[in-house]
């Protein structure tokens, strides 16, 4: 019912244009030769030209829609009417001139020579008159319902795509936003207009702006801005009290559009002040294209995130194994929507079960394995430090021996900062699979690598998504401790730092991603609760909780005995192998196996052994 209402719909709307520009056609005929003769009706031979003009109008105004039709001014959206739609009114009229120049030249019809030409430029006029007055009636209304309900809103930007925005923010019903002015560093744009809207100044002038034009919300619109600039700014903004809104990347201006509904909130990855890491696309796809992957926690933050970027690789098959079957499922369903031709797997088990492991191992014979499944939280793990040991440590250790017996080409470990100088069971748990992987790089002819990063915002569990729970519950955003920093990244940038480690992978190298400058954590709080319109310790309160069993004030990336050398990845650096003696750690593992299968109560003694830059929490010395 709905689709032939909408052709009904459509159907009156161009036979009332063909009617009206039929009208059009008889008017500018009587206005061209009202014109041609002064203005005055007893100038004109009625019996010369009126007698013509009955049959002559109806020829014409056949013409007319024939040349309309091609050039469709029949369905055209003329609320959106501009230069081109012009262009075309233009053309019309000028094969419709043609047309009646050739009739009159040729004395086909008694009528003056220059009655081509008028009738044409009022034919002309009046069909651009009807077509655009739509649109200024549109609009007219528009600004009417708009400024009744409408906020103040400053663009930051004043090129293509701030253009694009402030356009799209004038003539879209939806938007209640209100362009006052425009805020651009370039000195010389200062002062001009762009759609009737002043650029009042650069980023220094955005406090003074906010007062005097009364402004609510800050759109950012530079999306080729680098990260620096970009928190720079953003830095500013938030000092003002205005919400926050960003455009956020390149792509709207693929095909010279921009759309309000890709404008979003500002995030605190914004305000980071790092750029992305860069890889090099065609290495990585050269050594996973064609091959089997296997992803262990595949369904997790990390795992379903290298699942994604694999996928666009073209893998001869990809094999998810997680223990949780949900998330497994979750990850198998968007990949087969997304990647149809993609042979995608999903399998369910632990790292901890041997025989499932090797079965997998088996049945898919992965070339490339990425192990992220782990336990990964600091507190869980200090509280239950044998589940630690047995899913981390022995999980990767099942994963790594299936890798060399069923003779995998690349194993490349998910590792992290708190492996660096462990405080905690879960950081030590870590730098043990850090030493199988060592280990197994000179035992086997696989190439076994480990791929150490610090924090990922937005991760399960990780802090951002907590410190928003607890803003939208009113506060407090508890914190550790005032000073407590760490390194952030984000799940994508991560993921194709593994990926790109996994290219230049040989020999138990331990990969390093340069992270820039740490963030303090009670920074990041009191930016998140800024960004969500609220004023720190006025409207939600940061509270001090002190650090977390095994937390430390701050995270490192590298052992000093490792040192650093450069890969050819600027950002991507390389942590040499320790010297480890074979016999003893793999005798130290046997142990420390049967000890964690036992629950033993002192497990952390043990793992020191084997760790001797682990910190055993003093309580529990």
């Amino acid at each position: 019912m709905g689709k032939h209402s909408e052709f009904f719909k459509l159907t009156a709307r161009i036979l009332s244009l063909v009617l009206v520009d039929i009208l059009m056609v008889f008017g500018a005929m009587w206005l061209a030769l009202y014109a041609r003769f002064d203005f005055s009706f007893s100038d004109i031979s009625a019996e010369a030209f009126f007698s013509h003009l009955g049959v002559y109008g109806l020829v014409l105004s056949f013409i007319a829609v024939a040349v309309y039709i091609p050039l469709k001014l029949y369905n055209s959206l003329w609320e959106f009417a501009g230069v081109e739609e012009l262009l075309h009114i233009g053309f019309a009229s000028l094969i419709i001139c043609v047309v009646e120049m050739v009739v009159v030249g040729y004395g086909f019809l008694g009528l003056p020579r220059s009655f081509p030409i008028l009738h044409v430029l009022f034919l002309a006029m009046f069909t651009c008159t009807s077509r655009f007055s739509y649109r200024l009636v549109r609009n007219l209304l528009k600004s009417l319902r708009k400024n009744h309900n409408s906020k103040n809103t400053m663009l930051i930007g004043a090129g293509e795509a701030g253009s694009m925005v402030l356009r799209e923010f004038q003539k879209s019903i939806q938007s209640r936003n209100h362009v006052v002015c425009i805020v651009d560093d370039d000195a010389s744009k200062h002062g001009k207009y762009i759609h009737n809207v002043k650029v009042a100044g650069d980023r220094h002038s955005i406090p003074k702006l906010v007062q005097d034009y009364h402004v609510e919300e800050i759109v950012f619109a530079i999306p080729t801005a680098g990260m620096k600039d970009r928190k720079d700014i953003l830095d500013i903004c938030k000092t003002t009290g205005c919400r926050m809104k960003i455009l956020p990347g390149v792509f709207q201006l693929a095909n010279g559009e921009v759309h309000i509904q890709k404008i979003r909130d500002v995030d605190v990855l914004d305000l980071l002040g790092r750029d992305s890491v860069q890889v090099d696309i065609s290495q990585i796809a050269d050594y996973i294209g064609g091959r089997s992957v296997l992803v262990t926690g595949g369904g997790g933050s990390i795992g379903s995130e290298l699942c994604r970027q694999i996928a666009k690789l073209n893998p001869a098959r990809l094999v998810i194994f997680d223990i949780y079957e949900n998330n497994a499922y979750d990850i198998q369903q968007e990949l087969r929507r997304n990647y149809p031709e993609l042979k995608v797997y999903a399998q369910i088990g632990s790292v901890r079960d041997e025989k499932r492991v090797d079965l997998l191992f088996k049945t898919f014979r992965p070339a490339i394995v990425f192990h992220a499944a782990a336990h990964k939280h600091v507190p869980l793990m200090e509280d239950s430090p044998n589940e630690a040991i047995k899913n981390n440590v022995f999980g990767t250790y099942h994963v790594a021996e299936a890798a060399n017996r069923y003779g995998t080409k690349t194993f490349v470990l998910i590792s992290t900062d708190k492996a660096v100088n462990p405080t905690n069971i879960m950081g030590a748990s870590k730098r043990i699979c850090e030493m199988i992987v060592q280990t197994m790089a000179e035992l086997s002819e696989t190439r076994f690598v480990a791929v150490r990063f610090g924090n990922v915002l937005g991760s399960n569990g990780s802090v951002i998504p907590l410190f928003k729970k607890q803003i939208e519950a009113g506060g407090p955003v508890t914190v550790t401790h005032k000073d407590i920093i760490r390194f952030f990244m984000t799940i994508p940038e991560a993921v194709s730092l593994v990926l790109q480690a996994g290219a230049y992978a040989d020999r138990g190298e331990i990969f390093v991603l340069d992270m820039g400058e740490p963030v303090r954590i009670d920074d990041l709080a009191r930016n998140l609760i800024r960004l969500s319109g609220f004023e720190p310790d006025v409207d939600i309160e940061v509270k001090y909780t002190g650090l977390r069993p095994g937390e430390k004030l701050y995270e490192e990336i590298l052992m000093s005995e490792e040192g650093l050398r450069n890969t050819a990845n600027d950002m991507i650096h390389i942590g040499s192998p320790l010297q480890i003696d074979q016999k003893v750690f793999l005798r130290q593992l046997q142990e420390l196996q049967t000890a964690c299968e036992d629950n033993y109560v002192d497990i952390r003694r043990l793992v020191y052994e084997i760790v001797p830059t682990y910190k055993i929490p003093a309580d529990v010395k």
